[in-house]
């Protein structure tokens, strides 16, 4: 029989998920046996909690073997494709299933996706014990969960696979199927930290290399080799791989280069593929500060209302916000000058060390500062012809220097006739 014959209908990670709670990896601090979590399946006296830990450590395994355990009835449901028509079904289902003496666990993958309506949907079945909550988060809870429902459930923190844990999957993964994979003992570290500890990811790796490596090589294959095989083979996306940066990289660039369609593409892939909405506003409201700057300055407020919205509304209300000021950003004129000037002036306030501001523009504070000459000459700028002293700034050892270079487009071609316009003025005032 083809060794790798289950592959076509179900993964490996699949296939080789724990049936049972002593199969489950790198979690001893929450399965000991005097552990809270332990006691509580142990007793049958089970509360609603949330999971809380990076991808691929078990977050769903856990909640399925625990309803398993407790002899609970197991429903299960994504936050990023489910919303409150989806949760009152599985209400309904809990309350006549309670009516049989029989009890209903709910897990909620990605919790933190649901908005502030949906998350609140679920206190009135977890106050009356309709149900047990099981939630499931990559994020921090205390930032992304209402703090209503937040105080009605535990939090148990699941940590990243260590090297030990990994080795004990890869070892199982050999033994079903049924050889070694042909590995040096490098390449087989390589691989583990590859994983970087997920096992879901370690587990596909896996699998790739068992239908890409032949039963007829000799040589095992180094840590070079793998990572290049493994490259070539990884996911369209992942949210916490290389890919995840791949497509960022694309769409801060399409944007960069004023193509509105493309940007929507790539702000589409990621969302399609189950990208964090707030990090792609994060993301684009530092391109709006960084790539547009003062050639449009609503560019930036844009950005803000954008996020605004979507954490008002959530997904997939939300998403159009995005949508939205993909656009936008990517037809508004660019201008990384700010940007520049930021960055030029931090390296200049490096290379010239703590020089002091000149006299004339620091505020006496007592008489000892006004005999050192605090504040003498200091022109009072609304005061002076066209509301501009013209007085130097800088220190008094450093040359003026030039940050800021506006460019031809936008409303920084209004900065610089402003600039201009001063410029000018300093020069007159400094003849005079």
């Amino acid at each position: 029989m083809d060794l790798f014959h289950h592959s076509g209908a179900v993964p490996l990670a699949e296939t080789l998920r724990p049936q049972k709670l002593e199969q489950v990896y790198g979690q001893d601090h929450l399965l000991s046996a005097h552990s809270a979590l332990r006691v509580m399946i142990q007793q049958n006296k089970l509360q609603s909690f949330l999971l809380w830990g990076p991808p691929g450590v078990g977050k769903t395994t856990l909640a399925r073997l625990i309803a398993q355990e407790s002899g609970l009835h197991y429903r299960q449901i994504s936050a990023v494709f489910s919303g409150v028509a989806d949760l009152r079904k599985i209400f309904d289902e809990a309350k006549q299933a309670q009516k049989n003496q029989i009890g209903t666990l709910l897990f909620v993958d990605e919790i933190h996706r649901f908005n502030r309506s949906q998350q609140d949907s679920l206190l009135p079945f977890v106050e009356d014990g309709t149900l047990i909550l099981v939630g499931a988060t990559t994020e921090n809870p205390g930032f992304e969960v209402n703090a209503a429902l937040l105080s009605r459930l535990s939090v148990f923190v699941l940590e990243r696979l260590d090297d030990a844990a990994l080795e004990n999957i890869i070892c199982r993964a050999e033994t079903h199927m049924q050889k070694k994979l042909s590995l040096t003992d490098e390449a087989r570290q390589k691989l583990r930290q590859m994983a970087d500890g997920d096992a879901r990811f370690l587990l596909n790796s896996v699998e790739m290399l068992f239908s890409s490596l032949s039963d007829d090589d000799a040589t095992a294959i180094d840590a070079q080799q793998l990572q290049h095989l493994l490259q070539k083979r990884l996911p369209l996306y992942d949210k916490a791989e290389d890919s995840h940066y791949n497509l960022i990289s694309a769409l801060h660039k399409s944007l960069r280069g004023s193509d509105c369609d493309a940007a929507l593409y790539w702000m589409a892939r990621m969302l399609d593929g189950g990208e964090d909405p707030l990090y792609l506003l994060r993301r684009l409201t530092r391109f709006a500060y960084e790539d547009i700057g003062m050639a449009d300055p609503q560019a930036a407020l844009q950005a803000i209302n954008a996020w605004e919205t979507y954490k008002r509304l959530g997904s997939p209300e939300g998403d159009i916000a995005i949508g939205h000021l993909v656009i936008y950003l990517a037809t508004a004129p660019k201008s990384n000058a700010a940007y520049k000037a930021h960055k030029q002036a931090l390296r200049a306030a490096k290379q010239h060390g703590s020089l002091t501001p000149p006299k004339h523009i620091l505020s006496p504070a007592n008489k000892l500062m006004v005999d050192m000459g605090y504040g003498k000459d200091y022109q009072y700028d609304h005061d002076a012809e066209d509301g501009f002293s013209g007085q130097n700034y800088f220190p008094d050892d450093m040359p003026r220097e030039s940050y800021y270079q506006p460019v031809a487009r936008g409303f920084e071609r209004d900065m610089q006739k402003r600039l201009d316009y001063f410029n000018q003025l300093r020069g007159k005032r400094n003849e005079g």
